[in-house]
């Protein structure tokens, strides 16, 4: 079969690869139908997430059609169905698993005693998504084997495009966990950071959930025009001040809720802070860059939440951690629980609540993949999501 795989720094290649078979009972093997390029994959593009081997199959957001089932899935699955696969592998046997906390699954990382030592303590398989968190084959590809398939999966109806529905498979349930556990009030301002896939989500699910007002800050001109034309107010950070700006719209108090969509990766170069982090990470003495973080840190409401579902890699420098102590800043973080939201979400897909296939730009082929991964980190051709059909 053909997949997108890493061979390096900036380096991904559509080759051809051993089509996947079944491996345990609970295994399913899916035809994929469509996949996409996230936000989160350009972190393993650009190599800062530790724990890629040469040779790797991507991509985490995946759907199409089952076609072989292990003997102890049969029950759940069955040749024909339709699924979209969460990016989060789990078991739905562990405490964690029982508990709702998906993305913490304490059985499905396969390398568990590697990421014991990185972590303090493993966290859940993910698909195409380092060794750290189990080195599972992903899911840009023709073919994707499922591990503990019986529950990791999303069962949805035939007669609803590939488009609304694939995003069920991380970036919706990202930005919605990501507003949800904001616990967003009737008063409240959201400031949302980053207004890539994840943030257009996050926007749409803060407005779903009754927020007062949602602003949405970025850089980039189309992606401030999605936002707006979801409903947020929006800045652009290198035009106007973002603490003067989200000052003036809370009456000097500052948001109530700030959520960072943005991760290690953040772009600002203006401000000194920033210039910091990208000497540090030259020298190799800084993994991540914070911007994000202590902006929220320093804007936030006392008394406010800040909710992260940027993704971090490493190790950050020079965090106000005494001004968010001293504000009682509830801080709330981590790779999303899919599978506890899919329902809900599937539900507001069908009554046309919300059609996730805005936050397409850019629809190609599998053998396009590598290209669209450098015009996707560059912010090229106003691209802002790719969606791949095998």
């Amino acid at each position: 079969m053909k997949a997108l795989v890493w061979h390096g720094t900036q380096d991904i290649r559509c080759d051809s690869v051993p089509d996947p078979e079944i491996e345990d009972p609970r295994d399913a093997i899916i035809k994929v139908t469509s996949c996409a390029i996230c936000g989160s994959d350009l972190h393993l593009y650009d190599h800062f997430m530790p724990g890629m081997q040469k040779g790797d199959i991507l991509g985490h957001e995946t759907m199409g059609e089952v076609v072989e089932v292990g003997s102890a899935a049969k029950g759940a699955l069955k040749v024909g169905d339709r699924v979209v696969i969460p990016f989060t592998i789990f078991c739905g046997e562990c405490d964690q698993c029982k508990r709702g906390f998906y993305s913490v699954c304490e059985r499905s990382n396969r390398n568990k005693a590697i990421a014991d030592k990185v972590f303090g303590h493993s966290t859940a398989g993910l698909f195409g998504y380092s060794h750290l968190t189990g080195g599972y084959p992903g899911g840009q590809a023709e073919y994707l084997r499922v591990p503990f398939a019986d529950k990791t999966h999303i069962k949805v109806p035939k007669g609803i495009p590939d488009e609304k529905l694939l995003f069920l498979s991380d970036i919706f349930p990202t930005g919605w966990q990501a507003a949800v556990q904001c616990e967003i009030e009737p008063n409240d301002t959201v400031a949302i950071w980053g207004a890539g896939p994840v943030g257009q989500m996050a926007v749409r699910s803060a407005v779903l959930l009754g927020a007062k007002q949602v602003v949405c800050i970025d850089r980039l001109p189309e992606r401030l025009s999605m936002a707006a034309a979801g409903g947020a107010i929006t800045i652009n950070f290198e035009e106007e001040s973002v603490v003067e700006r989200l000052n003036e719209l809370t009456g000097g108090k500052g948001p109530e809720k700030c959520i960072d969509c943005v991760g290690l990766e953040a772009h600002s170069t203006s401000t000194l802070d920033a210039m910091y982090d990208r000497a540090k990470q030259a020298m190799f003495l800084e993994t991540d860059r914070p911007h994000v973080l202590r902006e929220m840190i320093y804007v936030c409401r006392p008394a406010g939440v800040l909710s992260i579902p940027g993704v971090y890699g490493g190790l950050l420098d020079k965090i106000p951690f005494g001004a968010a102590m001293n504000k009682g800043l509830t801080f709330r973080m981590g790779q999303t629980h899919v599978n506890r939201w899919t329902d809900d979400l599937l539900r507001r897909i069908e009554e046309g609540q919300i059609d996730p296939s805005f936050v397409i730009t850019h629809k190609v082929g599998l053998e396009d993949g590598p290209e669209m991964y450098k015009v996707f980190r560059d912010k090229q051709d106003g691209c802002i999501k790719v969606f791949i059909q095998p």
